[in-house]
C-alpha cells in the first residue's frame, strides 16, 4: 500500500466533481458509493498498472495505491489524478459569471462545474462514440468489453483502459463479435488505427489553439464523431461553448425550465447564451443540479 495526497483548490468539491457526468459507471473506473470512493487501475509504464482508490476531503485529495511505488510511478500517478479531476483549470471566472445570476450562484457555492474525464483524450474519445445513438447500458457494455479484453491487468485482476496499439492489433471482427459495438466497430477500429500509426494526434485537443468551431471540425474528421460527441468532448479538453444537445438535455430542460412545454433548440440556446463561452458548462450544471442535494455544498 502506498498513500499519497494531492491539495486541492479552495472551490474544489470532490463529490460534484466524481458524478459530474456518467464516466464514473464506465470501467475502469469504479464508483464506490458508500465511502464516496473512485478506483481505477493506472498505466504506469512498462510495469504492472497499479489500482488507485481516490477519497476526497475539504482541503485534499487521497490517494491509495495497491503496491508500494516508485518515485516516477508516483509522479505518474499523481500527474494522472489531477488531470481526471481538473485540479489545475481555473474555474474563478466561470464561478464569477454564475455568481452573477441568482439562479445560478449555487454553482460557485458548491464549487460545482469540474467534469471528470479519464487520463487520455484518447479514452475519453472512445466513450464519447460509445455513448452515441444507444442506451447507457449499452454503453457500458462497449467499454467493459473493451477493457474486459484488452486492457493491462493490474495484481488484483482489475485491468486499465486499452491502449490504441492494442486495439489497432484486433480485427474489425471483434468489435463487432465482441465488443459489440455495432456500426460503432468500424469507427472504432479506424480511430485506433489512426493513432497508434501517428496519424491523428488527439492529445494535441488539450492545449489547441484552433478557434472553437475548427476544433470541432477536426473532432468530427472522426468517423462516429458528430455535434453531439464534439460538444461533450469540448468540455473535457476545457471549453465550455457548445451545448451538445440529445434527447435527455431536451427533455430535462423542458421539465425544469419551461413548465413541461416543448421547447425548441433556439429556445434553449437562447436561455443559456448569456452566459457566452461558459454556456455549455452552465447548462450542464443546472440539469444536473438535483444529482447532489444541496446539502452537500462547500463552504468557501
Amino acid at each position: 500500500m502506498h498513500q499519497l495526497s494531492i491539495a486541492t483548490p479552495r472551490s474544489f468539491n470532490f463529490k460534484r466533481t466524481m458524478i459530474s457526468h456518467g464516466w464514473s459507471e464506465l470501467l475502469p473506473f469504479e464508483f464506490e458509493p458508500d465511502h464516496w470512493t473512485l478506483a481505477r487501475v493506472i498505466d504506469i509504464g512498462n510495469t504492472t498498472p497499479v489500482l488507485v482508490k481516490i477519497s476526497g476531503t475539504k482541503r485534499e485529495l487521497r490517494i491509495n495505491a495497491s503496491t508500494r511505488l516508485s518515485k516516477s510511478a508516483a509522479e505518474r500517478v499523481v500527474r494522472d489524478v489531477r488531470h481526471m479531476f481538473r485540479l489545475d483549470d481555473d474555474m474563478s471566472p466561470f464561478y464569477r459569471a454564475m455568481s452573477a445570476d441568482p439562479d445560478f450562484s449555487w454553482i460557485a457555492h458548491q464549487g460545482a462545474g469540474r467534469m471528470l474525464r479519464s487520463p487520455t483524450v484518447f479514452e475519453d474519445l472512445v466513450k464519447m462514440i460509445c455513448t452515441t445513438n444507444c442506451s447507457w447500458a449499452l454503453t457500458e457494455k462497449m467499454v467493459s468489453g473493451l477493457v474486459e479484453s484488452l486492457g493491462r491487468e493490474s495484481k488484483d485482476g482489475r485491468r486499465t483502459f486499452p491502449t490504441p496499439e492494442a486495439m489497432a492489433l484486433m480485427p474489425l471482427k471483434f468489435y463487432i463479435n465482441e465488443v459489440r459495438a455495432g456500426y460503432r466497430a468500424a469507427y472504432l477500429k479506424e480511430l485506433a488505427d489512426r493513432v497508434a500509426a501517428g496519424e491523428l494526434n488527439v492529445r494535441e485537443w488539450l492545449t489547441s489553439e484552433l478557434p472553437t468551431p475548427e476544433l470541432i471540425k477536426a473532432m468530427k474528421s472522426v468517423k462516429g464523431v458528430g455535434d453531439y460527441a464534439a460538444e461533450n468532448l469540448l468540455k473535457l479538453v476545457g471549453r465550455y461553448d457548445g451545448l451538445a444537445l440529445d434527447s435527455w438535455t431536451r427533455a430535462k430542460f423542458v421539465r425544469i425550465r419551461n413548465n413541461g412545454r416543448k421547447a425548441s433548440d433556439k429556445k434553449i440556446a437562447r436561455f443559456y447564451s448569456r452566459f457566452n463561452s461558459w454556456r455549455g458548462l452552465a447548462l450542464w450544471c443546472d440539469l444536473t443540479r438535483d444529482w447532489m442535494d444541496d446539502g452537500n455544498a462547500i463552504a468557501w
